[in-house]
């Protein structure tokens, strides 16, 4: 059975422009395939703790050697780590904020990316653990920033994800929400469309 991981980290909950992208992905998958298994997570709506010297101290230290609180700090971790790792697919519902990934978003990723877990240092490199995976990221944003030096999400996703060992991945952007209404509703058709295709 196929797994989604499906990721939201709209500030502005399901009326979110990206958050509506990732449930129609969603919905046009389970359309074709019914019987896949879809794992939620609202990070806007359930926020991560965002990286601190204690948690980075939890991560490093030996098991058996970790305090309590540290070991509360890395089952936290390891939960969102069996989420994906059992997840054959991930859908991204990824909103620009002033030309970054949204905090929250960022905060899932410095919990998921362990050196030892989800990554490794080799003699030639790093070596991304999770690998076999496809990953959709679906964008809202209110300018136009694909192609240009101010589209900071696409590379710096890539980068993380190839880290990690997802190197498939795919973007669908809607783009210039807000420069007016007929912008709008064309960037919002063309990012649907697409999404219908890739979701077959």
């Amino acid at each position: 059975m196929t797994t989604i991981l499906h990721l939201d980290s709209s500030i502005f909950g399901s009326e979110g422009q990206s958050a509506q992208l990732g449930q129609t992905f969603v919905s046009r998958w389970l359309e074709v395939r019914p019987e896949t298994r879809v794992i939620h997570r609202d990070l806007a709506a359930e926020p991560l703790p965002h990286l601190d010297a204690a948690t980075v101290s939890a991560f490093a230290s030996p098991p058996e050697e970790r305090t309590s609180q540290q070991a509360a700090v890395v089952a936290r971790s390891d939960v969102l780590i069996d989420e994906i790792q059992a997840a054959d697919v991930l859908v991204v519902g990824l909103p620009m904020y002033n030309l970054g990934v949204p905090t929250q978003f960022k905060a899932w990723l410095d919990q998921i990316a362990r050196a030892g877990v989800t990554f490794r240092y080799t003699e030639t490199g790093v070596e991304g653990l999770l690998t076999g995976k496809k990953a959709y990221v679906l964008t809202a944003r209110g300018g136009i920033h694909a192609g240009t030096p101010t589209d900071t999400q696409t590379p710096y996703i890539q980068g993380i994800f190839d880290t990690m060992g997802i190197s498939d991945v795919e973007f669908v952007h809607a783009e210039g929400l807000d420069m007016g209404e007929a912008a709008r509703n064309a960037a919002i058709a063309g990012a649907s469309s697409r999404i219908a295709e890739l979701a077959a």
